[in-house]
């Protein structure tokens, strides 16, 4: 009877409507919790490059993201959507363009050309979900192996890492407050702590900085408990542009980002216990995150993408419902209301984001070297080097990107971008692709890029 019992307390609650509205809201709040320090950090770290993305919608359209995405779904499965770090990379590079129709230009209007590119990454993801439902997903991952995937993970971190060096040399004492509040919380944390360091890296050592009298609130100045996004005050100001140049230098990231997403979408499976990859369907899950992104984009807000956060809380707390997800969203597109939150987010000191940022940008390197060790990528197989040693050389070589012009259209290519089109170029020309997406070892995770 004991045994039975232990069992069932154990057993995974499906229906969180089960355990009441108070507790269901509970649940979305911690969601949200796992999400926050993530998303917001986001526009922040693009505002310290120069370029003037809204926190406001970014929130905004974390929240309207994951509800979008969970129609797409049929409302099975319990993901949430917020900001990408795998375009942070481009929008570095778009903030230190400055040639063609980009020199002396507004970093205002810079920023809609940028979202141009993030429209056009959303979309790719449905051509690639319309691809896999007309061929299925094993032929088209044969393109897209770790060899590839890997490499390109590793070198969004080592082309962001300059960025981290630069803000935390503003104060490195705050900074390394804050990298010991994460060390130590994603180490030796419990439970709820354990799932979110970065949120309480940021927060402690923001209150280190208050005492120490390191915060400027000269940005609340002004501000309004409510009011709208900009892409609804300022629209014209906020509607993407788009331009070849800026494509180029965005829409490449979705490969890495798109690979993220199956990713994801295999371990949240393997969480829940339901193949999302088969119902309902990876096709499915691809349109409503890439669709989520393009809108995102399209009125001044980052990338999208399936978090890994949220998939801890699922397996901590045991609740598989995704209407607890949804519940999230709602709270992001509430606070996303707040100019002064806004503001308050916009406090943090440049010292506080670059100690965070020695974290994340380290991390998503590694988790690319993870990528390839966890797959067995062999590197003794001349092929595998070959391809490696170019996307590496390119990434890390074109340290000011590729400009070219074709009749009066600038076209510049970034690091990036020539090192995922030489490696896919390279992978589908030489002979001995023996990469099978489902058989190889590990390759369900092939590409998941983490989320700090």
């Amino acid at each position: 009877m004991n045994e039975n019992q232990s069992k069932n307390a154990q057993a995974p609650i499906r229906d969180a409507r089960t355990l009441g509205t108070p507790k269901m809201l509970i649940l979305g709040l911690q969601h949200m919790f796992a999400m926050f320090g993530a998303t917001v950090l986001v526009p922040i770290l693009v505002q310290g490059y120069g370029l003037p993305l809204s926190i406001q919608s970014t929130l905004f359209f974390a929240g309207f993201g994951t509800l979008f995405f969970h129609v797409c779904t049929r409302m099975k499965v319990p993901a949430f959507l917020g900001s990408s770090f795998a375009f942070l990379g481009g929008f570095q590079a778009m903030a230190a363009m400055d040639s063609g129709i980009y020199a002396g230009m507004d970093p205002a209007v810079k920023l809609q050309y940028t979202c141009g590119g993030i429209v056009v990454a959303g979309l790719l993801y449905v051509v690639l979900a319309i691809i896999i439902k007309a061929v299925g997903v094993h032929k088209v991952m044969r393109f897209l192996p770790p060899v590839v995937t890997g490499p390109i993970i590793i070198l969004i971190g080592l082309n962001l890492a300059p960025s981290a060096v630069s803000n935390a040399s503003t104060c490195w004492w705050l900074a390394l407050v804050a990298m010991a509040i994460i060390i130590v919380a994603n180490i030796w944390g419990k439970g709820m702590i354990k799932i979110i360091p970065i949120l309480l890296g940021v927060v402690g050592s923001y209150i280190v900085a208050l005492v120490a009298g390191k915060v400027d609130f000269s940005s609340l100045a002004g501000t309004s408990i409510i009011g709208f996004q900009p892409f609804i005050t300022n629209f014209s100001g906020s509607i993407a542009k788009f331009d070849v140049s800026a494509i180029l230098v965005m829409a490449p990231i979705a490969i890495a980002s798109m690979m993220e997403h199956i990713g994801d979408m295999s371990a949240i499976s393997a969480t829940v216990g339901e193949n999302f990859i088969e119902d309902p369907g990876l096709h499915r899950t691809l349109v409503g995150d890439g669709i989520a992104t393009a809108l995102a984009g399209l009125f001044g807000a980052p990338a999208n993408t399936t978090y890994g956060e949220n998939t801890g809380v699922l397996v901590l707390s045991r609740v598989h419902d995704p209407r607890v997800i949804r519940l999230a969203a709602i709270y992001a597109i509430v606070l996303s209301f707040s100019p002064m939150f806004a503001a308050f987010v916009s406090s943090i000191p440049s010292a506080i984001i670059g100690g965070v940022s020695f974290i994340l940008y380290g991390m998503i390197s590694a988790i690319g070297v993870r990528n390839v060790v966890e797959n067995q990528v062999d590197f003794t197989n001349s092929r595998n080097l070959i391809i490696a040693a170019v996307i590496l050389v390119c990434g890390l070589g074109f340290t000011g990107g590729l400009t070219f012009h074709i009749g009066e259209v600038s076209i510049t290519l970034t690091s990036l971008a020539i090192a995922a089109i030489a490696g896919i170029a390279l992978n589908a020309i030489l002979p001995g692709n023996d990469f099978h997406f489902g058989k190889t070892a590990n390759s369900d995770t092939a590409a998941s890029l983490g989320r700090y």
